[in-house]
């Protein structure tokens, strides 16, 4: 019986081990729920408008011809905030947004017509020449010069750094690569300007991926480039630089040069193909992935240092453009490539 015991224990022991296994959660990389709660309180939020804080930022608004309408602290960083409404002419979109879509202006005066409101504030804060800027909102101030408006609402920020974070919390519409590389680029340009001492890696978090910034330099000539079928590579080997924007960008802009003559061969081997009778959508990919360097190249984990420069990978990329084999290009492969792209063709 005691040996019986022994076992039915062990059993048991098992099981509950097999249990905790089970529910044991697997790490995401995901920010997790934080227990505790963070921030200002009800009271603490709340701003008079008479507040030293945003006294000087209320006289730069009636200065405007605007009016201010209330004061808080924001709840997370208790940074002054006004909300206030503003002449729409004293308003102008940042230098380095997307590109205006005149469809979506459409779209949204239409909605917003219909509606009989202008709910949504914009993001205004100082610009580099002491005019008002907003960084995240230029459809909307589109969309108030096609209905007449006269005032717009908006929240004020002294913190003028905003500008420059603004876009990395603009998640609610997925940007497509071009322009999230047209928007970098164009604020790598701004910060090199207004900062030029400021080094590329300090922004690492305002432009996200540093392969944007590269992809960013071509897509500002050319904005039919194919940037997907190259970001894989970039992706592997692209690290923000600790030199100066200015410097950086120089050396960037001679990458992007050199991609741009390797995409005039990719060309020229897509419509050899062409002639061949291959006429699938994924054949850019296709080459890319073939002349890529690192195309097989897995990183250990935690391993964050590139197989190779960027500019060796550049060399390499070209050498093997000039010597592709048209003769080894199957149909299965192409197949396999569309397959791995997602739907996703250039």
């Amino acid at each position: 019986m005691a040996a019986k015991k022994k076992v039915s224990k062990k059993k048991s022991a098992a099981k509950k081990k097999t249990k905790k296994k089970a529910v044991r959660k697997k790490k995401t990389g995901k920010l997790a729920p934080r227990k505790e709660q963070r921030g200002l309180k009800a009271e603490q939020v709340v701003l008079p408008l008479d507040d030293n804080a945003v006294a000087p930022l209320i006289d730069e608004i009636q200065a405007v011809g605007g009016a201010a309408i209330g004061a808080y602290r924001e709840p997370l960083s208790g940074r002054p905030v006004v909300m206030a409404v503003l002449p729409f002419k004293a308003v102008q979109p940042t230098p380095f947004q997307r590109d205006l879509s005149p469809t979506h202006v459409k779209r949204l005066a239409e909605k917003i017509e219909e509606s009989g409101s202008f709910l949504d504030p914009l993001i205004v804060v100082r610009g580099d020449d002491g005019s008002l800027w907003t960084p995240n909102g230029r459809h909307r101030l589109a969309a108030a010069k096609m209905l007449g408006l006269r005032q717009i609402t908006a929240l004020v920020s002294p913190d003028e750094e905003l500008a420059f974070r603004i876009l990395a919390l603009n998640t609610e519409k997925a940007h497509n690569l071009k322009d999230r590389s047209l928007e970098v680029i164009r604020m790598a340009h701004s910060l090199a300007e207004s900062k030029p001492r400021a080094k590329e890696v300090d922004y690492s978090a305002e432009f996200e991926a540093p392969e944007l910034l590269t992809l960013g330099m071509i897509y500002s000539q050319n904005k039919r480039f194919a940037g997907g079928a190259y970001s894989p590579m970039l992706k592997k080997l692209d690290r923000f630089s600790e030199r100066t924007l200015r410097v950086s960008l120089r050396e960037r802009e001679a990458q992007a040069a050199r991609l741009q003559e390797i995409d005039v061969q990719v060309k020229k081997i897509i419509e050899k193909l062409k002639a061949r009778g291959f006429k699938s959508p994924y054949l850019r990919n296709y080459v890319v992935a073939r002349i890529n360097p690192v195309r097989f190249h897995r990183a250990k984990k935690g391993d964050t240092t590139p197989p190779m420069s960027v500019s060796a990978a550049l060399t390499r990329m070209a050498s093997a453009a000039k010597k592709f084999n048209l003769d080894s290009v199957k149909p299965g492969e192409l197949a396999l490539v569309a397959a791995m792209s997602g739907g996703e063709g250039s």
